[in-house]
Order: C-alpha cells, then structure tokens, then sequence
C-alpha cells in the first residue's frame, strides 16, 4: 500500500470522518456555549471534557450511526459501535459526572482550610471539576452525532 492509498482509505472512512466530525462540532458549540455564558472564550473547552453538549456522546453515536448506515443494523460493526456508545455515555453520566461532583467538594473544602489556616492545605492546583456529563448533556450530544451522522451520509453517499 502506498503512502497515497493509505490517506486515500484513511480520509474515506466514513465511519471515522462522522466521528471525528461530530467531535469537532460538539467541541465548537461547548466554546460558543462558553462565550456566552461566561463572557470570554476558552481554547481549554475545545480540547476539555464535561459541558454541553457532551463531545464523547456525539463521537460514539456519530460512530454507532454510520456504521448502522453503511453496515446495516444487522451487522457486527453496529453491534460493537452500539455497545461502545451504551457504554461511554453511561459512564459520562456515571462515574465521570460523580468524580466531578467529588472534586468540586474537595475543591471547596481545601479552599475552606486554607482560609481557615491562611495556608496552601494542597501544594498543588484544583481539581478539574468538569469531567462528566449531565444526562441532558448527554443526551445532546447524541442528538449532535446521530445529525452530523445522518447529513454526513446523505452528502457522500454517491461519493
């Protein structure tokens, strides 16, 4: 296989392109969301986790979406990009959103001690409190994916 071939295979995988598509999307709106709600911009939301809508829910529904359309919905790769999907956003909402909760109370009681002992109690820097998803984030960001799946498809596939 050629170095050519190889990019040819890798930017036609429909499949991977609507992933990382719907990534893509899901990371822009999280910084427009951003701008809004908080008045500046922040590159940390293109690449970070948590907010809304949840980018790891729109990639593995993108994911789960096109492979069901080019595969079918009988086919292996559904099943496994299906199964993937459950899993990664039951996390998002699950232990991903609880370890957030966790850090942000951690975070509040280490800011209480160092007022209290006018000391840094940690040493160190707070803990990332956007890790999670909340089920409405989640649920978002499957919506996202399913679209950006959905018109992906419909605009390559005579490609």
């Amino acid at each position: 296989m050629t170095l050519g071939e190889f990019f040819a295979e890798l930017f036609g995988n429909k499949v991977l392109i609507s992933g990382v598509l719907a990534w893509f999307i899901a990371q822009v709106f999280k910084c427009i969301n951003n701008v809004i709600t908080e008045g500046k911009f922040s590159i940390e939301r293109m690449f970070g986790d948590g907010g809304m809508p949840s980018g790891h829910s729109a990639t593995v529904s993108a994911v789960a979406t096109m492979a069901g359309l080019l595969c079918g919905v009988g086919s292996v790769e559904f099943a496994l990009a299906a199964i993937l999907a459950i899993i990664v956003m039951h996390d998002a909402m699950g232990v991903r959103l609880q370890s957030g909760i966790q850090a942000k109370k951690i975070n509040e009681i280490t800011l209480s001690l160092d007022k209290m002992f006018n000391m840094n109690a940690t040493g160190e820097e707070k803990l990332k409190e956007l890790i999670g998803h909340t089920p409405l984030q989640v649920v978002a960001g499957f919506a996202l994916g399913v679209v950006v799946a959905v018109v992906y498809y419909v605009i390559t596939r005579n490609l």
